[in-house]
């Protein structure tokens, strides 16, 4: 997880590597002004990457106490799907550890020595997935991401939620780096280690804002809502997310796209690479526009002219060619049915009401949001504004629009907040626009 707090530049600055204590110290010395932090305070810990460091990992960890923060690294961008290649810890009595799961892919020992604690993440989603595949899932969860957006923060970032709330910098540059790269370079683990370094601290301090707020509750459940969400369904026709689809105008050239995207996958996950650096979703969309049949003619074409794309031209130009063999009725269908409402923008011409009801819902949403200082989508997903509005109870009463609201997978709080003024807002909306006032007569 990468940091996005601002560097501090002050000048005259030392330039002094400045351990946690000493920093805490320094902050109410002080004042407002951000103290960036450098090191963490019991030093950089060594890579576990074996057994027996795993061993002295769980036994330490079983014997902290209270929450414990929890970050992973992943390779985006540089490997095959989303594993982890570094995982950090810290609780109190425990320290920091950093556990490397391509030496040791099976913690589920470390999972159950934690299972009375409340586990801190920054961002949790994009965490979740990874640590499942190594046998690591929280029995409890703090998102401080999550905490922030309810809290009205216009920046959650975890470097810019450790400078507001603690008033401390974090070091960022590490977030988007090769975290398969083995051995990993000293300055990277310093900065994994200080991802969690005051994580607890800063949730303990959320906790007492969300408190404050009258919204701990609210993100208690959300917390909850999280950890109950199943994963998520292979999704259909991946190929479709290709960058730059939508200037495909022909089933054929669809298939192109589709038959191309499916090679570069196999070959992506045969190397273990991520597929954009095996060929970028532009040359997919090239090969599609303008579908060579000889290799001169691929290689002429401008996003065929790196060296990755080169490596495996006679799989794309295999691919090509499967595609333009293809019969009629294997070609695959312009657009896929959805399950949900059509797209917003032909609500006004398909259903009129309905359309009214989405303007009058997002109304209702977005001025509660403000109301209560946070992100409209946080209130409630836009997707089940769409769709409740689409497809409203028959009965547009505070207690069916909730029914609904649930059903849809809002929590209570949400519910609570946005039932009755949607209900209200949903009657207004069917209600036929009145005649114009009479102009009074004039004496």
């Amino acid at each position: 997880m990468g940091s996005t707090a601002s560097e501090t530049e002050a000048a005259g600055e030392s330039t002094e590597i400045v351990g946690v204590s000493e920093m805490r110290a320094g902050a109410e010395s002080e004042g407002p002004a951000p103290v960036p932090l450098l090191e963490p305070a019991e030093g950089v810990p060594p890579v576990v990457a074996d057994a027996a460091g795993l061993a002295r990992v769980i036994a330490a960890f079983a014997a902290g106490t209270g929450p414990v923060a929890v970050d992973a690294e992943r390779a985006s961008g540089y490997r095959y799907g989303q594993r982890a290649y570094l995982i950090q810890l810290r609780r109190a009595g425990a320290g920091t550890a950093l556990v490397d799961p391509t030496g040791v892919p099976d913690l589920s020992g470390l999972n159950a020595a934690l299972a009375d604690a409340e586990w801190v993440l920054h961002a949790a989603n994009q965490d979740l997935p990874c640590l499942a595949e190594v046998g690591m899932v929280p029995p409890r969860l703090f998102d401080t991401e999550l905490a922030g957006r309810l809290l009205g923060y216009p920046r959650v970032g975890l470097g810019s939620m450790v400078e507001n709330v603690l008033g401390y910098t974090l070091e960022k540059g590490h977030s988007a780096a090769d975290w398969s790269t083995r051995p990993l370079p000293e300055d990277w683990l310093r900065y994994a280690a200080l991802d969690v370094e005051l994580l607890v601290e800063l949730r303990d301090a959320l906790q007492e804002r969300l408190a404050e707020a009258g919204k701990l509750e609210w993100a208690l459940e959300e917390f909850a809502a999280i950890l109950a969400m199943p994963p998520k369904p292979p999704r259909t026709d991946p190929w479709r997310r290709t960058s730059g689809i939508h200037r495909i105008r022909n089933r054929r050239a669809l298939a192109i796209v589709r038959e191309v995207w499916e090679a570069r996958d196999r070959i992506a996950q045969e190397r273990d690479l991520s597929p954009g650096r095996v060929l970028q979703d532009a040359a997919i969309v090239d090969l599609a526009l303008n579908p060579p049949k000889t290799p001169a003619e691929l290689q002429a074409l401008p996003t065929m002219r790196g060296r990755g794309a080169r490596r495996h031209q006679s799989a794309w130009l295999r691919a090509v060619t499967r595609a333009r063999g293809l019969p009629e009725r294997a070609l695959p269908e312009a657009n896929l049915p959805g399950d949900g409402p059509p797209p917003p923008h032909r609500w006004a011409e398909r259903d009129p009401v309905a359309a009214a009801r989405l303007t009058a819902a997002r109304g209702v949403v977005t001025g509660l949001a403000e109301e209560h200082r946070m992100p409209a989508e946080n209130l409630l997903q836009p997707d089940t504004v769409r769709r409740l509005a689409w497809s409203p109870p028959a009965d547009p009463s505070a207690g069916a629009i909730g029914a609904a609201l649930r059903g849809l997978g809002a929590r209570p709080w949400q519910v609570g907040l946005t039932a009755a003024p949607l209900a209200e807002a949903f009657v207004l909306a069917a209600e036929p626009a009145g005649e114009p006032a009479d102009e009074p007569a004039e004496d």
